[in-house]
């Protein structure tokens, strides 16, 4: 009997041994094989690196240049444009577990695949060329680095790939995921559950994004494609020449966004033979720059938060698998789909249900069957318009590009050679009719509510060329964006556009330094750029009036915070005794403020925020910059290092020198990983042709530690220095370290 359990045994061990190494294997086996590009094409492009390693491309075609951007960005970082490439093939959760898997359920919620399937061969031919050169440059990457691959058969790719992504992506940059996080909770979505929660919902990764079950398990939980998206913001600036102190025509990109990532910035120039010549920034997966200028003009961009969601109850029947519209039932579409959820060595398949209606995507809790329709549902004609404002000559062109509205959301400010200065509160809102209650949620059963396309873009907000001068955004409405008589009136505007009118503390700041009287130069523009202080108004108010009347007698700890936090200077540049822990407790109020969210209790956050300051630096007023740190590591940022670098910073959450979000490190300190990321400073001047400036806050090769351009930047990005952008080709090459010529395989 004893052999017989043992043989039991045994047999039992190979299965579990069995089933272990198919889990261990199984995933790439089961992925979809990925396809190149049909057309095998030759590509040739040089790329010459500048003394800060940014890659300046060149090429005689768009094409040539779109594949030595792909090959570029991989020597620097292909370790992030893996992510993203899985991102856009369903897999991510193979690579990043449970976080990962949650982005490839909105990968198949929003049926971004689906889309580009039936969008990307409708592109012109010219784009289509463009991201199969790309994909064919991460191919051959891939092929000749396989020791870097970390996911099998996640190459090769193709254009259509690429656009996925972008189909993925682009939704969460107006914030759908608040919408899609309580329905996926069955939370009730208030008054206004079309309206994003937070106030610069958008950015790590794309926010909040639908729904995973966890392992095991086919219920759903509400989850995060990144976790910054709560507070992605940015600030802007454009000064026309007559309102510059020399005749020049400004324009400042000052993007707040992660570090690192899916959605941190990366540097490049590229040129090519026809026409295509242009210095800013891009985003891994895209061959083209999204900000940034060329020879005649320049554009940066900030988010926005329009009504941009509509939520519709469907009218089910008792089955749950049919939807009434208009009297007649349909069918609801549903399918399957696996996701893939790795636990260490181990990836699981994990089931989900996928619904859609007519009206878009349907997510299913107690509550019943919920559909979701966004502005720029199913449509990539932003990878179209994206290259051609790159290659746009004046305003008029760019702007008539623009005005298609395929690119579905994010504010504008532009400037060029002319001196044309303009803001744009680009969005693809809905065209909806007068009368239904947009706001709340609507009846599925009546199709006349289910909208088709964006309002027409005169209906949008827009300033040019303001009597002020001046034009900016810092993430507040477009009604406070020039200076008194030239600012546009909220009342020319129809409530049903769904505009936002809430403010910022950095557009509170940002008015009232640029309405100061007189000129505005280059020295007044970086001061306002740099600016750190806060206005007593909103949370911040609330904040401190809060604190202050707490009574603390009791409490000898709480009693000299409050004092000190009473003191404080109101701004978060490393002079005052109370920054540091000003800083502390701001965020959490920002947070609130943001996200519509409750009131923090203002006993506890002091609380906290002086048991932190006394456990860590044994005082409550530690100098700001011992506290706040630009760090970057050859490890993982979460362990407290080893550092290539470790600076001290300025700035706060929501301050126009902008260091907003931070990971908490074993000694205490807080190393940002959000705020002022590319910044670049564009000036046109009589006579002479484009100069810019730009600063990242590491290097270019953010995944690279070996490479000298793994931190070369953060000296100067926390002295408020710049460095200078090589667009001429006979500047970059006096300048180049490297060159080299990169061809298809």
């Amino acid at each position: 009997m004893w052999k017989w359990l043992a043989r039991i045994g045994a047999g039992v061990m190979v299965v579990i041994v069995a089933v272990l190494i198919g889990l261990m294997v199984w995933e790439p086996l089961a992925a979809t094989h990925g396809e190149a590009p049909v057309a095998k094409q030759a590509y040739r492009a040089e790329i010459v690196r500048d003394e800060f390693g940014v890659p300046h491309i060149y090429g005689k075609t768009d094409p040539d240049v779109a594949y030595g951007v792909a090959i570029a960005h991989a020597q620097d970082d292909f370790t992030t444009l893996q992510d993203v490439i899985a991102m856009a093939r369903g897999r991510y959760g193979a690579i990043a577990g449970e976080d990962g898997a949650q982005v490839d359920f909105a990968y198949h919620l929003l049926d971004a695949r689906g889309t580009a399937q039936r969008e990307f061969g409708k592109l012109p031919s010219d784009t289509q060329a463009l991201f199969n050169a790309y994909a064919a440059g991460l191919n051959d990457y891939a092929e000749g680095h396989s020791g870097e691959i970390k996911l099998g058969r996640l190459f090769p790719v193709n254009g259509e790939d690429v656009a996925a992504g972008f189909a993925l992506r682009q939704p969460f940059f107006f914030g759908l995921g608040s919408t899609i996080g309580p329905l996926v909770a069955g939370e009730e979505l208030g008054p206004e559950p079309g309206l994003p929660l937070g106030a610069e919902a958008a950015s790590d990764n794309v926010s909040e994004a639908g729904p995973i079950a966890k392992a095991g398990t086919d219920k759903p939980l509400p989850v995060h494609m990144g976790e910054d998206g709560a507070f992605a913001g940015s600030n802007a600036f454009a000064i026309a020449p007559d309102k510059s102190d020399d005749g020049v025509t400004r324009l400042v990109s000052n993007s707040h966004q992660p570090w690192r990532g899916g959605v941190a910035w990366y540097e490049l120039v590229v040129e090519s033979e026809d026409g295509w010549h242009f210095a800013g920034a891009n985003f891994p997966g895209s061959p083209f720059p999204f900000l940034g200028h060329n020879r005649n003009l320049g554009w940066t961009n900030t988010v926005n938060h329009p009504d941009m969601v509509d939520v519709y109850q469907l009218e089910m029947d008792e089955a749950g698998e049919r939807y009434r519209l208009d009297g007649e039932w349909r069918d609801l579409e549903s399918r399957r789909v696996w996701l893939r959820v790795r636990f260490g060595p181990l990836v699981l398949p994990v089931p989900q249900t996928i619904h859609r209606s007519i009206h878009g995507p349907v997510i299913e809790n107690e509550n019943g069957f919920f559909a979701i329709r966004y502005g720029g549902i199913d449509n990539i004609g932003n990878l179209d318009a994206y290259y051609r404002i790159n290659k746009a000559e004046t305003f008029e062109e760019w702007r008539s590009i623009i005005a298609r509205m395929d690119i579905p959301s994010t504010n504008f400010i532009y400037a060029d050679d002319a001196g044309n200065i303009a803001y744009i509160y680009n969005a693809a809102i809905p065209d909806r009719d007068e009368g239904p209650n947009w706001r709340g949620v609507l009846p599925g059963n009546d199709s006349a509510l289910i909208w088709d396309g964006p309002v027409d873009f005169a209906q949008i907000p827009q300033v040019i060329n303001p009597a002020s001068g001046w034009v900016f955004n810092a993430n507040n409405n477009p009604f406070n964006a020039a200076g008194a008589g030239s600012d546009l009136d909220p009342k020319d505007f129809s409530p049903v556009l769904g505009i936002e009118t809430r403010s910022t503390n950095r557009a509170r700041r940002a008015a009232k330094l640029m309405s100061e009287p007189g000129p505005i130069g280059r020295e007044r523009l970086e001061a306002i750029k740099y600016d750190t202080g806060y206005d007593r108004e909103g949370y911040v108010a609330m904040m401190l009036d809060g604190v202050a009347a707490l009574d603390t007698s009791g409490d000898p700890l709480l009693a000299r915070a409050q004092e000190l936090l009473g003191e404080w200077d109101l701004f978060a540049d490393n002079v005052g005794r109370g920054d540091a822990l000003a800083l502390l407790m701001i965020r959490p109020f920002m947070g609130a403020d943001y996200q519509n969210g409750d009131i923090p209790d203002h006993r506890e956050e002091l609380q906290r925020s002086a048991d932190h300051l006394m456990d860590h630096f044994g005082r409550l007023d530690p100098p700001m910059s011992d506290l706040l740190r630009l760090r970057q590591g050859s490890g993982d940022q979460r362990d407290g290092g080893p550092f290539a670098v470790d600076l001290p910073l300025d700035g706060g959450s929501d301050t126009l020198r902008a260091s907003t979000l931070w990971n908490i490190h074993d000694d205490g300190r807080l190393a940002v990983r959000h705020g002022d990321s590319f910044i670049q400073f564009v000036e046109w001047a009589p006579g002479m042709r484009v100069r810019s400036q730009s600063i990242q806050p590491f290097g270019s090769a953010t995944t690279r530690p070996a490479s000298p351009h793994f931190t070369d930047q953060s000296s100067l990005f926390i002295q408020h220095k710049l460095k200078p952008v090589h667009f001429w080709r006979a500047d970059v090459l006096e300048n180049a370290v490297s060159t080299q010529i990169v061809k298809s395989q």
